[in-house]
């Protein structure tokens, strides 16, 4: 069924995410090649620590692995410096106002006239637009083209959509601050260890442990994520680089560094 969550997610995460780096192999070193990345020496490099990654929110086996890996950076000649990044916070808001008002848009598409999942049994042609949509779209996707709907209707798309679009532009602002004093930007990818597959369902919750990545998505950077080691119940925790314009071959050539003075890209979660 080509209307399934994940596709239906996918379709309206694209115009927001595609500045974020793709994972091409299943290490850096594949990227790498792939881009004739050199493994540099990280000497005089420059990694900036935002202080709002590290609050009270990060869970404390999450900063552990994340605080080993900046000092193996340290090891390997880079120099960590505080930076910060103040509208964090605004980030959550921000993209579930945008990324649904997109879904809402792009998705309107997928009616099962011209294209994609169509219903099997309908009466007449509102009633195969109603059971299409119905029957296939997740529940992720339809609680996102509702959100988006409403932000986008007349009279809340001044106070919700553009005000939001006026904060991204804030946040962006506030990276190109935060780069003038470093070269690349590290911090935990997650609040808390990857959840086991089926074993979360609160949406809510979902959105928050998105805190640390969406602003680089919203700024339009480069980013990836590093496998730095486990946390509660063997469970990874992933450190996540993010670059300036233009600096995935940096990107790449730091994580690449990374995974040779270290073997946790290699290690498996417990049970898989």
């Amino acid at each position: 069924m080509l209307l399934t969550a994940a596709r239906g997610l996918l379709a309206h995460a694209l115009p927001i995410l595609i500045a974020q780096l793709a994972s091409i192999g299943m290490m850096v070193v594949d990227t790498a090649v792939l881009g004739h990345v050199s493994a540099a020496d990280l000497a005089g490099l420059r990694i900036g620590i935002p202080a709002e990654f590290f609050g009270d929110g990060l869970a404390p086996d999450v900063r552990a692995a994340v605080d080993a890996a900046l000092q193996e950076f340290e090891r390997l000649g880079a120099k960590l410096v505080p930076i910060s990044l103040p509208r964090t916070e605004l980030s959550i808001p921000v993209y579930y106002i945008i990324a649904p008002a997109e879904a809402s848009s792009n998705l309107s598409r997928f009616d099962g006239v011209k294209f994609g999942f169509r219903a099997d049994n309908y009466t007449d042609l509102n009633d195969m637009y109603l059971k299409t949509r119905e029957q296939g779209f997740g529940h992720e996707v339809k609680r996102r083209i509702m959100i988006g709907t409403y932000v986008l209707s007349h009279g809340y798309y001044d106070a919700y959509y553009l005000q939001a679009q006026k904060i991204r532009r804030m946040i962006a602002d506030d990276f190109q601050q935060a780069f003038k004093l470093c070269d690349v930007i590290a911090g935990p990818v997650a609040p808390t260890v990857a959840w086991k597959l089926g074993g979360h369902s609160d949406p809510l919750t979902d959105y928050l442990a998105d805190i640390f990545t969406l602003p680089a998505s919203l700024a339009g950077l480069p980013g990836m994520s590093l496998p730095v080691g486990f946390g509660a119940g063997k469970m990874p925790v992933g450190l996540q680089l993010i670059g300036n314009y233009l600096s995935e071959s940096r990107l790449l050539n730091v994580a690449h560094r990374f995974q040779q003075a270290t073997d946790w890209h290699t290690a498996k979660p417990q049970g898989i």
